[in-house]
């Protein structure tokens, strides 16, 4: 009787010997994990901080360019107007090369190209998920997805109609250029050289609309670009108090 409980007893022991070793041994994995999710979360947000940051730098960049934009559009706008306010009394008001070098200054042809790197790189490595202001993934979401894809269609319209425009404008006045490829930020500098000045045409009902339809889309883009603009404001402002939560 003794020596069958001994056996049971020592049967025992090591049963709860190598369930003991088996706790360890699941209680380790457990912490393993729960360290490694502790390391990957701490990454992830330190990840999604520095690209904030990023982001912030991006889009103060943009609103620098969408600034840049509207400013060139105001300043067409206001070349449209003298233009056709001179039409209107019989070119009367502006002289020949007047109204020639306000022709060749108006922009509307010019397009905003949003720098979305950081936004693309927020969605592919997850950490857009991990910005806790709701109003800023929904504020991103909105200016990356929609306002982009109305910006590339307006902006599309208006290239491939400001592409005929600026044939037309050339090719009725003969206008000629010099150009220095070496001077300028981009493409260089242009300077007039040679005009004609065809009375006739500038006073004719076609370039008078032509010159309508251009102050139509500096005023739909300057529209379409101050929405925008008001996005990326919202947008950098809560990016940064993001920062400083985190921080």
């Amino acid at each position: 009787m003794c020596l069958y409980l001994f056996k049971n007893f020592k049967v025992i022991k090591n049963n709860l010997k190598y369930f003991i070793e088996g706790l360890v041994i699941i209680f380790s994995i457990f912490i393993s994990f729960y360290v490694e999710d502790v390391r990957k979360g701490n990454e992830d947000f330190k990840t999604k901080n520095e690209l904030v940051g990023d982001l912030i730098v991006s889009l103060e960049d943009d609103l620098i360019q969408i600034n840049n934009l509207i400013k060139i559009l105001q300043s067409s706008e206001e070349n449209i107007l003298e233009l056709l306010n001179d039409i209107d009394s019989s070119h009367k008001i502006l002289a020949d090369n007047e109204a020639i070098k306000k022709l060749l200054e108006i922009e509307v042809g010019i397009s905003f190209f949003p720098k979305d790197g950081i936004f693309e790189q927020l969605i592919s490595t997850g950490t857009f998920e991990l910005i806790k202001n709701n109003e800023l993934k929904r504020v991103l979401l909105e200016m990356f997805n929609h306002q982009k894809e109305r910006n590339y269609a307006t902006s599309t319209e208006i290239d491939l109609w400001n592409a005929d425009y600026r044939g037309e404008i050339l090719q009725k006045f003969r206008v000629r250029f010099s150009y220095n490829s070496y001077d300028g930020e981009f493409y260089g500098s242009r300077t007039l050289n040679t005009f004609y000045f065809d009375r006739e045409y500038y006073l004719s009902n076609d370039f008078y609309g032509m010159l309508s339809q251009a102050q139509y889309y500096a005023n739909m883009y300057m529209r379409q670009l101050n929405d925008i603009k008001k996005s990326y404001e919202t947008a950098n402002s809560l990016s940064v108090e993001e920062v400083k939560k985190e921080s």
